[in-house]
């Protein structure tokens, strides 16, 4: 008789386990996601530089620093097709291009904030 009962809590055991495991996978699935794309190299640093306000080009490769044009032209592109950020030209002479946050990425500037406040302060200072 006590095997049945070992057996049946095992088995209620290893039940509850893959219920939590399973709301833990889609929970990471969902992170996962939301970091593989923003942790593509200077995403997350070119939504935070819009939080000002728009800015064009120029403006954004002096900002951030350290990035070709061509990347910045990627990431900008990047944003725009995930709806985070819009593209405005202004007709000249001359032609202007802006670049701001929409509302879907202006939601993601309070975590943003909270990421860069943990990096200040649990990890060691960056070059």
């Amino acid at each position: 008789m006590a095997r049945t009962v070992k057996r049946t809590t095992a088995n209620a055991t290893a039940t509850a386990r893959g219920s939590v495991a399973h709301a833990c996978v889609r929970a990471d699935a969902a992170l996962a996601r939301a970091f593989e794309f923003l942790g593509k190299r200077w995403n997350a640093v070119v939504l935070g530089s819009l939080r000002e306000g728009p800015a064009g080009f120029r403006e954004l490769s002096r900002a951030i620093g350290g990035i070709s044009d061509s990347v910045l032209s990627d990431r900008l592109a990047d944003l725009c097709k995930a709806g985070l950020i819009e593209r405005t030209v202004a007709e000249g002479p001359p032609v202007g291009v802006s670049y701001a946050l929409t509302d879907r990425g202006a939601a993601l500037m309070p975590a943003l904030e909270q990421i860069s406040s943990w990096a200040e302060e649990h990890l060691p200072p960056g070059d």
